[in-house]
């Protein structure tokens, strides 16, 4: 009998923990505390309403076409297509490579449709500053590879799937410019068996005029075992 795995790939968005080094952290507080909503309701019943002030680039989240271009889709333009039940792909790329992550790592590669999910192992310095330093990113070869080969999403377990000192952002004006989403800050891809296919979600809230948010990133393998 085949039974199915579920292997989270998000980071956990808390009060206080910075995604992006120069953007705010979230404050994650009570709206409606428990207590407060005693007078509304019978003795012995309460709820909590929740309230979190944040930018959109928190946590593990995606960037829609919208994020780098004025007429690109929104997140509420995005097809679930786009977004659900992918297949995926996973491309290991070792510590040993270095920083710069070129287009050798994807030539070749069937990702046709699917979403191409790097493992780098860089989630392991998150929260902590050297997150934010010398982080593996693409190339713009490897963006125009990906896009030449048909993929429908690229995940990253980096600070930024460009080299931050590039102003011009290359590999998001290629992939977003193709409408191919980019979900950034996943963590623990290692846990993704090589030994069978899985399927990859990562869905946003449904806003207009916005581009990027944070997703409950997972991928569905397959047990076959």
């Amino acid at each position: 009998m085949t039974q199915t795995q579920l292997i989270d790939l998000s980071h956990t968005i808390e009060d206080g923990v910075i995604t992006y080094k120069g953007l705010p952290a979230p404050i994650v507080c009570d709206y409606i505390s428990r207590e407060a909503s005693h007078k509304n309701y019978a003795e012995g019943t309460e709820f909590v309403i929740g309230k979190i002030e944040m930018v959109s680039n928190t946590g593990t989240y995606l960037d829609s076409p919208f994020h780098r271009f004025a007429d690109g889709k929104d997140l509420s333009d995005l097809s679930l297509e786009q977004l659900a039940h992918l297949d995926g792909v996973l491309v290991h790329i070792p510590q040993t490579n270095g920083r710069i992550i070129d287009e050798k790592w994807f030539d070749g590669l069937d990702v046709r449709g699917k979403a191409v999910l790097i493992h780098t192992g860089w989630a392991r310095h998150w929260k902590t500053d050297q997150y934010f330093e010398g982080h593996p990113y693409l190339t713009e070869g490897a963006a125009q590879v990906l896009k030449a080969g048909g993929a429908t999403l690229v995940g990253i377990d980096t600070y930024n799937i460009d080299d931050i000192t590039d102003g011009h952002r290359p590999v998001h004006t290629v992939l977003l410019g193709a409408d191919i989403p980019i979900v950034e800050h996943m963590c623990n891809l290692e846990a993704i068996p090589d030994s069978h296919p899985f399927r990859f979600y990562a869905v946003p809230v449904k806003v207009k005029a916005f581009g990027t948010f944070p997703v409950r990133a997972f991928v569905a393998v397959d047990d076959l075992s």
